[in-house]
């Protein structure tokens, strides 16, 4: 069978997409199937968030994850005895190892397509050769941390991290949740404007989500509103975040972005939070639209789930933060703060390594604390103590199976209590903010998008269990998926009405007919009429990637009944950080375990391209 033939097959059996199948053809003709084989499979890889194929994986062993030899066996055979897959793929004027203008690019045994390559390098050469130090006044600048730092026995990991985003252009701060990147942020914003004087800073707060851009609002606020600041340099700070998509200007229905590199944004200082969030190209975008004076700050957690798009940026570069500053760095640090900062070993991405700082002491969790015992075990895939945790008699988290479909009803039950508390105050016509303050306190999150334990017949299973409580009342007509009350989440981005992508909204009768209310950024809250929302889905559940740049009082994780990839321990520690006060675990104990014992692999050549 012809190789676009058998492409098309996997395309129908739905193990390839039609864009990758119809890329391939693209690429080759059925007269080089090696070629054409090799596109079909980066562009698929680059579809599940690979930046890069390596060549060793163009096997039938790797291809589908193994999850359909018969039909990988078919597509090697197909493409004939390929003794050197190099030699047979730099043949081809498709293929370059070098910056010439070709779809793909092979490079260090990495097959890419071309705008990831590009993209990937300019990640690189911004979070290492172009992190040059900034010019300071050590004197000036100890004085000042020591002002906003109170001092400590031990090393104040935040203030060091304040020292090195002070003295470099480009700095990483990582780390878990109650570690407190909010709280040093706005120090090390504070320092920035007292040390600029009368020059007026332009300081931009930026977040991939508008969840958790009004997160960002609400908790920077309120930790620059507790320091001791002028009237004057309160007012310097920024008081609200945007997303990086309003940042960056992107253009109703166009790829066109209205800031880029020839047309910079106007900031000085730009702070994004949640960056474990943003994908390998936004990243490359915002690298592009920044002015080359501008200082930036990363903020997120090295062990989140990696973005739905390409690559793991965030998890790369943070893959260097505990291999220690440069002798000189960490020296210079040691002035600044006064404690006596480790120096690392080697010069392996000392640029780099130099711009890093890990958050290390939880200051929300405790040692009575069974959400932070329970993601600290997770996040070292440690199955014996994360299992554990659950009969330590914590009153913070609780484990129930998914065995029968009593344990379904159970959970569902669970549900419906959790979100009955907005339901009233949405029966009392209580006002917007109040309804949408409410719904964020429960939140129930799965890994799944279809099927009983997924976003889809959860929410079908939530809805018919709240309308039998009488929670919510059926839509009418029946054809309609709207009543009052219903949560919905924004799947696409909308600049115009300026609605993004994990936005969540409530529809309510407020005497204009029914009208979805959102809350924005700055605090405000606007409403929508649901004939010009654009696409969205209901949010009783949501899957945990949507959840990221969100907290919740309580939040609810349900995992399949029979294990599957992506439920993998990065996941299931994302969820149980979005848990505030209380975590409901419902999981069968085999599923849980091999998900802990599975890490998330998102391949690419950035770690490498740092040590060139």
């Amino acid at each position: 069978m012809k190789m676009s033939d058998l492409l098309q097959q996997a395309v129908d059996q739905k193990w390839l997409r039609a864009l990758d199948a119809q890329f391939a053809m693209m690429i080759a003709g059925d007269e080089q199937p090696g070629l054409m084989l090799a596109a079909a499979l980066v562009s698929h890889d680059a579809g599940e968030g690979h930046v890069c194929l390596p060549l060793f994986r163009l096997s039938p062993e790797y291809c589908f994850a193994g999850r359909q030899p018969a039909l990988a066996a078919e597509l090697f055979a197909a493409a004939g005895e390929v003794a050197d897959w190099k030699t047979l793929l730099l043949a081809s004027q498709a293929v370059s190892d070098n910056s010439d203008a070709t779809p793909l690019k092979l490079i260090d045994d990495r097959l890419y397509l071309n705008r990831m390559w590009q993209n990937e390098r300019a990640v690189a050469q911004f979070f290492g050769a172009e992190n040059r130090p900034m010019p300071l006044d050590e004197p000036q600048l100890a004085a000042v941390l020591n002002h906003l730092f109170e001092p400590t026995d031990e090393i104040d990991w935040q203030k060091v991290a304040a020292a090195v985003a002070l003295t470099r252009r480009i700095s990483v701060i990582s780390g878990g949740p109650g570690t407190g990147k909010t709280t040093t942020v706005a120090k090390l914003l504070a320092a920035l404007v007292q040390l600029s004087g009368e020059a007026a800073l332009r300081i931009q707060l930026a977040a991939p989500t508008g969840k958790a851009a009004a997160r960002l609002t609400e908790s920077l606020g309120s930790a620059l509103r507790r320091l001791p600041l002028s009237d004057k340099q309160k007012q310097a700070l920024p008081d609200d975040a945007c997303t990086l998509h309003r940042l960056l200007g992107v253009q109703p229905n166009s790829q066109r972005l209205r800031y880029h590199a020839g047309n910079p944004l106007h900031l000085d200082v730009l702070v994004v939070d949640e960056a474990s969030m943003v994908d390998l190209p936004m990243m490359a975008k915002v690298i592009d639209a920044l002015p080359a004076h501008a200082r930036a700050i990363f903020l997120g957690d090295r062990d989140q789930l990696a973005s739905v798009e390409a690559g793991a940026v965030l998890g790369d570069i943070c893959h260097y933060v505990t291999s220690g500053y440069s002798t000189q760095r960490a020296q210079e640090l040691s002035r600044l703060t006064g404690y006596t900062i480790p120096a690392g070993e080697g010069n392996q991405a000392c640029a780099l390594r130099d711009g890093l700082c890990l958050l290390q002491k939880s200051y929300r969790f405790d040692s009575e604390s069974g959400i932070g015992r329970l993601a600290f075990a997770v996040n070292a895939s440690d199955v014996r103590n994360a299992q554990g945790a659950f009969s330590k008699g914590f009153s913070d988290i609780s484990k129930r199976p998914l065995r029968e479909s009593e344990d379904y009803a159970a959970m569902i039950a669970d549900a419906v209590e959790g979100y009955s508390t907005y339901l009233e105050l949405t029966r009392q016509r209580a006002e917007p903010e109040q309804i949408l303050a409410a719904f964020g306190r429960y939140q129930m999150l799965c890994a799944l998008r279809e099927g009983p334990f997924g976003v889809g017949g959860l929410n079908e299973r939530i809805e018919q269990a709240l309308i039998h409580r009488r929670l919510i009342s059926r839509p009418l007509p029946a054809s309609s998926r709207w009543y009052s009350g219903r949560p919905i989440m924004i799947a696409r981005n909308d600049s115009a009405l300026g609605l993004f992508n994990g936005d969540i909204g409530i529809a309510l009768e407020r005497g204009e007919g029914l009208r979805v209310w959102f809350s924005m950024p700055d605090g405000s809250v606007k409403s929508v009429q649901p004939s010009r929302l654009p696409g969205h889905d209901t949010a009783f559940a949501m899957t945990v990637h949507k959840s990221q740049g969100s907290e919740f009082d309580h939040a609810a994780l349900v995992l399949p009944n029979q294990f599957t990839p992506v439920v993998t321990r990065e996941l299931v520690y994302t969820a149980i950080t979005r848990a505030r006060r209380r975590l409901s675990l419902y999981a069968d104990d085999r599923v849980l375990e091999k998900a802990i014992a599975t890490r998330t692999e998102r391949r690419s050549g950035l770690m490498a391209a740092f040590e060139r």
